[in-house]
């Protein structure tokens, strides 16, 4: 996709743009237990979460943070931008586990754009999570982003 104005960003809205897809493995949760110090079975004991969830599964947090890095797939190019940063989220729920080694991707929706002034541009984002094969989403979130023109 080509760069386009600031002021052309309103023609994005409604726009849906998706990831590749992408595996999450019991190491990634692992690895992602040890940093936040979350440890809890039923991301990193298969034996004790399978009862529960058939498998273990990863934390809402990891998915949830994923969308960031994995978001750079799905992004707007806007002419002239020297930064764009997270600027939070509006909401999240989670909505159905994740089982290690599902196969996912994010889905991407511009819902609103509003200029800011001083060449600052506020994106609020429509998030899902997919799962393959699964019909509810992994989580639902609306992320804000701004960018600096």
């Amino acid at each position: 996709m080509e760069a386009i104005k600031p002021e052309d960003l309103h023609k994005e809205i409604g726009n849906a743009r998706s990831t590749s897809w992408f595996v999450v493995n019991q190491e990634m949760i692992n690895t992602f237990a040890d940093v936040t110090d979350d440890p809890q079975f039923i991301h990193v004991d298969p034996e004790k979460a399978a009862p529960i969830f058939g498998s273990t599964i990863a934390h809402g947090a990891l998915m949830l943070s994923l969308s960031v890095g994995k978001g750079y797939e799905t992004s707007i190019p806007v002419e002239g931008t020297k930064m764009a940063m997270n600027y939070g989220y509006d909401k999240i729920r989670f909505i159905s586990p994740v089982a290690v080694d599902s196969n996912c991707r994010y889905t991407s929706t511009l819902l609103e754009v509003t200029e800011k002034g001083g060449g600052r541009w506020l994106m609020k984002f429509g998030i899902e999570l997919e799962i393959e094969g699964q019909e509810k989403p992994g989580f639902v979130a609306e992320n804000l982003a701004m960018i600096f023109v």
